[in-house]
């Protein structure tokens, strides 16, 4: 029943209605009670003063002639009235004259009374009479009782508060009758007709407007609903159509699904078939790719076999006492042989990259050494061709990356070489900077430059930019193809702009991380103390090519630089080689100058230090130091010295090598360096001499008769006595997983062929701690 009454609309608005009304009432109702209660007090106080003021004059003349009956019927008197409770007279000297009291009236209203008007109230007034008012003769006492007057208030109140109460409940009365006539009627009307509309047929079906509600809102709302039947009948009508003409295409659709179907079931067929002839190719290509993978890995190590031979002959040829003539064939001939040897390298490192078999190192190296050792490894190239080759590196760039450093220096390289290569005047430039968390890598020349139509084909295989480059240049356009391989291996991105004439620029972004754990940083990244207050004259042209690099890394240093050195400030000259200093850049007393020598052309002396472009900060900082007399020159290493370094002691060493030309080329670079060799043809042999002999060191080959390097090595670590035994793999194999191998095997490092004098001295070097370890 409670839930119908809260559902009816007119129930609701009658409730609700009837709930302000009666909050109104009653609020409006306190307040008439309230104004009524101070009313009444007031009353309360006006009556008995009036009464007290009708009886000043007979107790005024009783006090006077002391009359003790006439005070007596005085206070009777005032007794009669159903208030007073208490009435006496009382002389000047505080006795009573006559008194009349009376008990108080009960009843169970009494303490609401007296909570509101108190339970007595005392009222005096002094008696005078009018001929002698300076005489007191006494005063008129009375005692009311609050309860008279209290109840009347609240019998008031009780008719107030219940009259709201009665017209409030007839109001709800009458707001039912009207709001269910007026309002909830009209709506169950609209309601039912609207519950006989049936959902298969919505279309038939009109709802009556109320009577007298065509105007309001509830006939707005009607005329609404049949609207929207009208749409449902319209729209019901054209569902229909549409239903019929589906029925006519269904039919239509089937006989097409069939036609359909029965195409799709012999393409399907079809393509089983091709996809069966695609799994026999592939499986034909992988094995024609084993195939060809495992003829490269055999190609490359016998062609580079007899090729190291080749080349490490006429190495030892062009050390000995040669005339010009003859010297400059072998030379020419050397060039040749290693342009072969890196043509057959990058060739293979394409191939292992499309055979998706580069593995790339994850390891922290030196990014600026890298760059630096790249440029200088290129600068007697650019020194040829007159052309400068500058290193413009960041000095915020951090120091070390984890990456990939061969693969990276291989790009660079690449790069350089292109560069200088197609560069005949102006300069070669090397930039390297942080972009975000990417390093970017640029390298611009002043060359000839490419047409839009070579850019398209620079980076395809045995392609260049034009048939003329080819002819006047040379080269088999495999170096930028290998270069886009890596980079893109390294997930990174090659960029290439250029105009014909004007020169090229590559843009390499390769997303390296920077090594965090790197050990403390090398201490060129910050000068000394006793360079702090220094300034340094740069006389250096505006427009040379390595003042920006030099003045980059001077300012970064904190070091002033300046013009000119102030009178009486420590400082240095930085100036050109080929362009004597000015006469106001002299260096103070006990500093040098700094030649930046750009094509070797200087010699260094004893008033100039020497700095030979491309720019190293290591060498740099070196002659800011020696400028400064902080560090004195360091002695020139002698040329084409085959002495070991005196860090290295006498050898002897075992070289497994079965060609015997090999044997020859590497047993003559390592008696130059001062070593005692030994030669063993195949690993058995190599066993057999470690048997009978004590060795410091291993040279083993990889591939040999009878036995190989790998099973060679294996029988040497399983002996006790040769454990810490360094043993170096020198092999032809470039192929991926070859070093992989050799490590596996037991070995200590690996090289590649072929021999080559610096690569031996630094393994030896670099294994010789262990070897004293052993001793």
């Amino acid at each position: 029943m409670s839930s119908w009454f809260s559902k009816r609309l007119s129930l609701r608005l009658t409730r609700n209605t009837v709930l302000v009304a009666m909050g109104l009432g009653l609020l409006l109702n306190l307040v008439q009670v309230t104004l009524d209660y101070f009313d009444a007090r007031r009353s309360m106080e006006d009556e008995i003063r009036a009464l007290m003021e009708i009886s000043h004059s007979p107790a005024s003349q009783i006090a006077y002639n002391i009359d003790i009956r006439l005070a007596e019927e005085l206070l009777d008197g005032l007794l009669k009235h159903p208030a007073i409770i208490d009435a006496r007279i009382v002389d000047p000297e505080g006795l009573v004259l006559a008194e009349a009291s009376q008990n108080p009236f009960e009843s169970r209203y009494r303490l609401l009374s007296d909570a509101l008007f108190g339970p007595d109230r005392y009222f005096t007034d002094d008696l005078r009479v009018p001929q002698l008012t300076d005489i007191p003769l006494g005063r008129l006492a009375l005692t009311i009782d609050t309860y008279h007057y209290g109840l009347r208030f609240l019998q008031r109140s009780g008719y107030t508060l219940l009259s709201g109460f009665l017209k409030s409940l007839v109001l709800s009365i009458a707001l039912l009758f009207i709001f269910y006539f007026v309002l909830t009627r009209p709506i169950m009307n609209v309601i039912n007709a609207l519950g006989r509309v049936r959902a298969e047929t919505p279309e038939k079906v009109r709802l009556p407007v109320p009577y007298k509600h065509r105007e309001d809102e509830i006939g707005l709302m009607v005329g609404i609903i049949n609207d929207h039947l009208d749409t449902i009948d319209s729209s019901l009508a054209r569902l229909r159509l549409a239903e019929s003409a589906m029925k006519n295409y269904s039919s239509q659709l089937e006989h097409e699904v069939e036609d359909r179907t029965r195409e799709i079931s012999e393409k399907n067929q079809a393509l089983l078939r091709s996809n069966q002839a695609l799994i026999r190719a592939k499986e034909d290509a992988v094995r024609k790719a084993r195939s060809r993978a495992s003829f490269l890995a055999n190609m490359s190590h016998e062609i580079r076999t007899p090729l190291n031979g080749v080349l490490g002959m006429l190495n030892l040829a062009l050390e000995g006492e040669l005339e010009p003539a003859q010297r400059n064939r072998l030379e020419i001939a050397v060039t040749a042989g290693q342009s072969l040897l890196s043509l057959l390298n990058d060739i293979l490192d394409i191939s292992k990259v499309e055979a998706g078999k580069l593995g790339l190192e994850n390891i922290p190296f030196n990014l600026r050494n890298l760059i630096e050792e790249c440029a200088t490894l290129h600068g007697e190239q650019a020194r040829r061709k007159r052309i400068d080759l500058v290193v413009d590196i960041d000095p915020e760039l951090s120091e070390v990356y984890r990456g990939d450093p061969t693969r990276t220096r291989q790009v660079i390289n690449n790069l350089l070489n292109n560069a200088i290569k197609f560069t005949d005047t102006g300069s070669v430039r090397i930039r390297a900077t942080q972009m975000g968390g990417n390093l970017r890598i640029d390298v611009m020349d002043t060359g000839i430059g490419m047409s839009r139509e070579g850019l398209h084909r620079i980076f395809s295989p045995f392609s260049q930019a034009d048939s003329d480059t080819t002819r006047l240049y040379g080269g088999t356009g495999l170096g930028l193809t290998l270069c886009r391989q890596l980079v893109e291996r390294m997930h990174g991105q090659i960029l290439v702009d250029s105009e014909e004439r004007l020169g090229t620029h590559f843009t390499v972004v390769l997303p390296l991380p920077e090594d965090k754990q790197d050990q403390g940083p090398p201490r060129e990244q910050s000068l000394p103390p006793e360079l702090a207050g220094y300034t340094v004259a740069l006389t250096l042209a505006a427009q040379h090519p390595h003042r920006l690099p030099i003045e980059n890394q001077l300012r970064a240093w904190g070091l002033r630089v300046r013009e000119q050195v102030p009178a009486g400030e420590p400082g240095m000259v930085i100036a050109d080689a080929d362009a004597p200093p000015p006469e106001t850049a002299t260096p103070p007393h006990g500093c040098r100058t700094i030649l930046v020598d750009r094509f070797a052309s200087a010699r260094e002396t004893g008033d100039t230090c020497l700095l030979l472009m491309p720019l190293r900060r290591d060498d740099l900082y070196r002659c800011l130091l020696v400028a400064a007399g902080l560090e004195r020159p360091a002695p020139e290493p002698p040329r084409n010295s085959d002495q070991p370094a005196a860090s290295t002691r006498k050898l002897r060493l075992l070289l497994v090598e079965d060609n015997q030309v090999n044997q020859i080329v590497a047993s003559s670079i390592l008696r130059k360096l001062g070593h005692d060799v030994d030669l063993a043809e195949n690993g058995k042999r190599a066993l057999n001499a470690l048997t009978n002999a004590h060795y410091d060191m291993v040279l083993m080959d990889c591939q040999m008769p009878v036995m190989d390097g790998y099973e060679a090595t294996r029988h040497i670590r399983a002996n006790p006595d040769w454990q810490n035994l360094p043993v170096i793999a020198v092999t032809a194999n470039v192929m991926q997983g070859d070093r992989e191998d050799c490590l596996a095997a037991g070995m200590n490092d690996y090289i590649t062929k072929p021999y080559n004098k610096n690569e031996l001295r630094s393994v030896i070097e670099r294994w010789t701690p262990a070897v004293v370890q052993a001793d």
